[in-house]
């Protein structure tokens, strides 16, 4: 499916062109119809996206369905700690065919936790981007119905980027919570119970939602 794009929007300023006059005088050629006025809406797209109560349903979801994960990479890394404690304690104690056993038998279990950390990184990653993409794409969407029923001609992107493409605008223009209430009552999604910090996901840097071209 293609998607919208969202930096330079939507509605392109065409410029009029300029009568041609049948050969005269400059008094006899009719004026240049004047260039329609310019609206320009500023729109937080990042927040516009995560802020809707869908994403914030699913994203709840999301979580819960990496908890069982998180909690065996957990429970591995507490398995490491206390083999390892152990091992300190007991070297002394030991010949050095136990010690290499022990410390064989801790070198694999990290290795375990460093597979099993990756990959629940990586799956959590590629279902949350699919999140984002599905929750963009129809946020978009709806950002340019609204844009045209309001009569802006421009929307531009104010998420904190670098080199981002707004530097600052009147608070008349920013259209980020219209859209995102918006969207809540289309959708008819009711705003998710609050989590606690428990409910995250594994450690990892989410993506961020960002325009997309339809």
């Amino acid at each position: 499916m293609k998607r919208l794009p969202f930096l330079a929007l939507l509605l392109s300023l065409a410029a009029a062109a300029s009568a041609q006059a049948p050969a005269g005088s400059a008094a006899q050629r009719p004026a240049a119809p004047s260039a329609p006025t310019a609206r320009v809406a500023v729109i937080e797209f990042q927040a516009a996206v995560a802020e809707t109560n869908e994403f914030q349903r699913r994203l709840a979801d999301l979580q819960k369905k990496y908890e069982p994960r998180k909690n065996q990479i957990a429970d591995l890394s507490k398995q490491i700690d206390t083999l390892t404690q152990q091992l300190q304690t007991a070297a002394p104690q030991l010949n050095d065919e136990e010690r290499a056993n022990r410390a064989r038998a801790i070198d694999e279990k990290k290795k375990q936790l460093d597979r099993d950390t990756q990959d629940a990184q990586s799956d959590f990653q590629n279902d949350m981007q699919q999140i984002i993409n599905d929750v963009a794409g129809k946020v978009g969407s709806l950002m340019t119905d609204y844009a045209k029923k309001h009569g802006f001609t421009l929307v531009l992107d104010s998420s904190n980027q670098q080199n981002a493409t707004v530097l600052w605008a009147v608070d008349s223009t920013d259209i980020t919570k219209a859209v995102i209430e918006a969207y809540n009552v289309k959708s008819g999604i009711p705003a998710p119970p609050a989590q606690g910090a428990s409910g995250s996901g594994p450690a990892v840097d989410a993506p961020q939602p960002q325009p997309a071209a339809h």
